[in-house]
């Protein structure tokens, strides 16, 4: 899979908060990385508060998310260069609040000074090897052999080498749900029903691993 890096920019308003998070959930699962949108949403909102509290109302800045690796990296900059984010352990304070809790979610995070802006970031595990590897999981695998055994069989040797590719699997897996709709059908069942019966199921599943 190709993450392409990608950056938004907005005001720091409370009000943006929302936006950001939904953003952030539609990409990460269009990522195929369902599994970390909770934490990074915590990030993108702490990291953005921070600078409507410390930096002020209505800053312009960027929201520049990417993969490092195998972790996802995210990114806030506005133009204040002076009052870098802190972490304060004091019990109590809510000073230094938002990136304690950034500190716990995330693997490490940190601050750049750069000529005119200042970049708060953070990385996350995504459990990935690298940037282009998938999620794995016993579902994922019985689909790659499934796939396999439908026609992967016929492609030329060095692209079995690689991973399943994006493109290539999609095919194979809109052919597979096609030849099983004419199964169904085939045995007096309604495809209908049954695709209904399959996505019911994979929502529930999905919202139960996030």
């Amino acid at each position: 899979m190709d993450r392409k890096p990608w950056d938004l920019a907005f005001l720091a308003e409370a009000e943006e908060l929302a936006g950001l998070r939904r953003v952030m959930r539609l990409r990460l699962e269009l990522w195929g990385l369902p599994g970390v949108v909770y934490a990074a949403q915590i990030c993108v909102t702490e990291l953005v508060s921070n600078v409507v509290t410390h930096v002020g109302h209505g800053t312009p800045c960027c929201l520049a998310v990417s993969m490092n690796g195998g972790r996802l990296r995210i990114e806030v900059s506005d133009p204040d260069l002076q009052g870098l984010p802190t972490l304060i352990a004091a019990e109590g304070s809510e000073t230094g609040r938002g990136m304690t809790l950034v500190d716990g979610v995330a693997d490490r995070w940190g601050v750049i000074l750069r000529g005119d802006s200042k970049v708060t970031w953070c990385e996350l595990s995504t459990g990935l090897q690298s940037s282009s590897d998938h999620v794995h999981g016993p579902q994922v695998a019985k689909a790659e052999a499934l796939l396999g055994l439908c026609g992967l069989g016929s492609v030329p040797a060095s692209a079995r080498r690689e991973r399943l590719s994006l493109v290539l699997g999609r095919e194979l897996a809109i052919d597979l749900i096609v030849d099983l709709l004419y199964w169904l059908r085939a045995h007096g069942c309604d495809p209908d029903e049954a695709l209904d019966c399959a996505q019911t199921h994979f929502e529930a599943e999905a919202a139960g691993s996030v």
